[in-house]
């Protein structure tokens, strides 16, 4: 089975769906919207995937799921940089740090959340090449794929509905004049707190998405939330670039910014 073509033509979530009935072994490489992808395969399940330019080592990984303490995951980076990720999971086992169990779900999460971000992949190109394996210094985790499709279903159901709401990033947003009645019981997660604190009609959503590190599907689902709350409009940017960094308050002042803060919380309390 030859697998090469245009993400235009076959979805993300129809490619696993041919691997996983093929029971194919091999590794998925996707081209997509500014970055690389590469997701390998051991008997129609999912072993190992990575984006190129992102970090992936095993010790980046529990520490982004909050499995290694600081001291731990600073020692690692400063004398454990030439050992391998298998090296160090059996080290990590044998001090009584951590548990083969911890490893292998963070691992498994690590190789779910960046197919969660495929699945949102409309433009690109992919190619299976049959005979690349993932690097032999990495640990290889074994998930089924038919979770996984019905995920990929729903999101990309989910992402399309998104996309007719919120069409382009490029857009930014404010404040609603007159907030609906459904904001008096509002509580805001930690991840909406995090948009809401950079919204400014110099900010457009790309921008806000890109300094808090989320993707399209994440960010649109925080804004579509907050539009529907009535919280928020969508409106053009004011004289500030598309593309580029952006700052999360207007002001270098520290006064000036702690006064936005509060006006801000003020603002929040009285919906």
């Amino acid at each position: 089975m030859a697998l090469r073509g245009n993400l235009r033509d076959i979805t993300f979530t129809q490619i696993l769906n041919l691997i996983n009935l093929a029971k194919k072994t091999g590794t998925l490489v996707v081209e997509g919207p500014g970055e690389t992808a590469q997701v390998s395969f051991r008997e129609g399940k999912l072993a190992y995937a990575q984006v190129e330019k992102e970090e992936s080592r095993l010790a980046v990984i529990l520490n982004k799921n909050k499995k290694l303490s600081a001291n731990q995951y600073r020692a690692i980076v400063q004398h454990g940089s030439n050992i391998s990720d298998k090296e160090l999971g059996l080290m990590l086992i044998n001090a009584g740090y951590i548990s083969k169990d911890d490893i292998l779900l963070s691992l498994q999460q690590h190789c779910m959340d960046i197919a969660h971000r495929m699945f949102t992949w409309v433009e690109g190109f992919f190619r299976f090449e049959n005979d690349m394996l993932p690097p032999d210094n990495r640990i290889n985790v074994r998930l089924d794929l038919e979770n996984l499709i019905i995920e990929g279903s729903r999101q990309l159901r989910e992402w399309e509905h998104l996309q007719d709401e919120i069409p382009s990033l490029d857009m930014s947003l404010k404040f609603a004049d007159r907030p609906g009645a459904n904001l008096k019981n509002i509580n805001l997660s930690v991840e909406e707190w995090r948009v809401v604190s950079y919204i400014n009609i110099k900010n457009t959503m790309h921008q806000i998405a890109h300094t808090t590190k989320m993707n399209d599907l994440e960010i649109r689902r925080i804004i579509f939330g907050l539009l529907q709350a009535g919280l928020v409009e969508i409106v053009r940017p004011a004289g500030q670039p598309v593309t580029g960094s952006m700052r999360s308050f207007p002001t270098e002042n520290k006064e000036e910014q702690k006064s936005l803060v509060n006006r801000l919380i003020d603002r929040i309390r009285s919906l």
